[in-house]
């Protein structure tokens, strides 16, 4: 199975950038999609952005359209999230996941990936 490790988190004030790494070992061939969601305290954990691994489409949430980019590195094994013009109602930990499924469309939900990393947490101060 294949084992994650998201980095680059911290606390920044709003407008500020960040970039997140997620860093894959392990099974990492038939990884067919790298998601992002991040979770605020007592919320749901929502989506944010994901990638197909092997084409390099992508798919965002509304909310971060225009403001984030999601990509990655076959070579590293390792997606990144750039995080631009942060808001403070970005705060929250942020996890990377992936799976072996592949799907007509870009999996959008938390149900459809299998594979979590630990998260790392984001603050964005106003």
């Amino acid at each position: 199975q294949v084992q994650l490790v998201e980095s680059g988190g911290g606390l920044v004030q709003a407008g500020s950038s960040v970039r997140l790494s997620c860093a894959a070992s392990g099974r990492t061939v038939n990884m067919y999609y790298m998601g992002w969601f991040r979770q605020a305290p007592g919320k749901e954990r929502e989506f944010v952005a994901a990638i197909k691994w092997s084409a390099g489409s992508t798919s965002y949430a509304d909310s971060v359209k225009g403001r984030f980019t999601i990509s990655r590195d076959d070579i590293k094994n390792t997606s990144y999230l750039e995080m631009n013009s942060l808001k403070p109602e970005d705060t929250g930990v942020y996890f990377c996941a992936t799976t072996y499924t592949l799907r007509p469309t870009i999996p959008r939900r938390a149900i459809s990936y299998d594979y979590w990393g630990q998260g790392t947490q984001v603050s964005v101060s106003s």
